[in-house]
């Protein structure tokens, strides 16, 4: 009974003092048997335990002689082991407090988002165009000029670019996407970095890009069958829009940035609530693959183009389209066998223009009953075979549009007169944009993958 006393009358988690085997031996030989109960093992038996070290304080992990951090022996956990206060506080303390290695890990900066390449801020701008942008009177418009030379090379797709768009509300910035399945967002006139944005989230190559007027959104669309909407600030996707066609255009509504439009590959034009993230409208005829859609009538209504060259119907070529009601109001607009892959509204003329693969441009009333302007167009580009995108100037004077020859050809809106033709790119420039502000700058991109600023 005495070594039963020994072995559990000790509160302490210390080891017992040691037993002589002289004393452990009289002992067990005087001690009466209890065969009810196990009988408890020989010292020699027993499990060796080292003894302790003095417990460290809390945090302190280091030699105070040799400041070199030291292991401290942590017990293991054996299943069906009686773990002590003391052994479960220093297991708690040991897992807290993060290794050598981890603290290394930790004391390093995070490694940066693929997205995120550069600064989109406006140090870099110069200062002509911030003043232009900043001391601009309210309602004024600025002269166009024409362009005379390739100012800025942007190179970052490896496959052709199908669409650039400039920011009005952060004008230093340009949108581009490409066959490639990226769409890039440029600081134009940065003295570091250029290419700031890399948008690398679909899987398929990218169609189409458009700046929301309000903030820094971006919206993209392509061969994945997806819409996507990034926050260009901190270059992460907030929104997706999954349909079951391939989506070649999206448009914001000019009234409304929660609300865009899109047309696809199967014919079907969506009206979608970013706010809701669902289609709040939807569009049906029989219709080709969608080109191109433009709002007028302050967002009530748009136009559509659809690619009609599988089929012997034209009329469906361009149509006018009532928002709410979901009905055409016009499918009789062009009727000629040529498919538009561009429809431009004029900011201040109740027009619009639509790039055919004629070879020319056509100018059309955005009033009813829509009627095709015969006696004015804009020849001399080429577009045939690609899709040719053309733009207005911000004061409406001039129109400039890209051709299948690589250059860029300039006309006077009123007297559909070639103004300026300026050779860009060994391969079909595609698309083509005025700067919202400066009137002498234009961005431009190519079949091969060159995005450019000229002035």
């Amino acid at each position: 009974m005495d070594l039963i006393c020994n072995s559990y009358g000790n509160d302490s988690d210390d080891e017992p003092e040691p037993v002589s085997n002289e004393r452990l031996t009289s002992e067990i030989a005087t001690a009466p048997s209890i065969p009810s109960k196990r009988p408890y093992p020989v010292p020699e038996e027993r499990q060796y335990k080292p003894p302790r070290r003095p417990y460290p304080p809390h945090g302190s992990y280091s030699d105070p002689q040799t400041s070199s951090s030291v292991s401290v022996p942590v017990p293991v956990p054996v299943p069906g082991r009686y773990v002590s206060k003391r052994e479960r506080s220093l297991l708690a303390s040991v897992s807290t407090i993060p290794t050598q290695d981890q603290s290394s890990d930790l004391n390093q900066k995070p490694s940066s988002s693929p997205t995120v390449l550069g600064s989109i801020s406006d140090s870099d701008v110069p200062r002509h165009v911030l003043s232009s942008v900043t001391h601009r009177p309210k309602g004024s418009s600025l002269r166009t000029e024409m362009p005379s030379r390739m100012s800025i090379s942007l190179t970052g797709h490896t496959k052709a670019v199908t669409a650039i768009d400039w920011s009005t509300s952060h004008v230093h910035l340009l949108a581009s996407a490409g066959l490639d399945s990226v769409a890039y967002v440029w600081n134009v006139w940065s003295n570091d970095k250029k290419k700031v944005r890399a948008f690398l989230h679909h899987n398929a190559p990218v169609k189409d890009v458009k700046w929301s007027k309000q903030g820094l959104s971006l919206l993209s669309c392509g061969y994945d069958c997806m819409s996507r909407l990034f926050d260009v600030e901190r270059g992460v996707e907030i929104q997706s829009f999954k349909e079951d066609q391939v989506i070649g255009v999206v448009k914001f509504n000019p009234d409304h940035c929660s609300v865009f439009l899109s047309g696809g590959s199967k014919g079907s034009l969506r009206l979608w609530d970013i706010r809701a993230n669902k289609i709040v409208h939807e569009y049906i005829r029989d219709l080709g693959p969608i080109l191109d859609v433009e709002f007028i009538a302050g967002g009530k209504r748009f136009i559509s183009s659809s690619d009609v060259s599988g089929r012997n119907i034209s009329e469906n070529a361009v149509m006018i389209w009532d928002i709410s009601r979901e009905v055409p109001l016009s499918n009789q607009v062009y009727v000629e066998a040529y498919t538009c892959p561009c429809i431009k509204r004029h900011p201040q003329d109740p027009v619009f223009i639509a790039q055919s693969h004629g070879n020319y441009a056509a100018i059309f009333s955005t009033n009813p009953p829509f009627k095709l302007n015969k006696y004015k167009r804009f020849e001399g580009h080429w577009v045939a075979g690609f899709p040719i995108k053309c733009n207005f100037s911000p004061d409406g004077e001039t129109l400039i549009s890209g051709s299948s020859d690589g250059s860029i050809y300039m006309y006077s809106y009123k007297s559909t007169e070639l103004i300026k033709k300026l050779k860009a790119y060994e391969q079909p420039c595609v698309d083509v944009s005025y700067h919202p502000v400066l009137p002498n700058v234009v961005a431009a991109c190519s079949w091969n993958g060159q995005v450019s600023v000229f002035e």
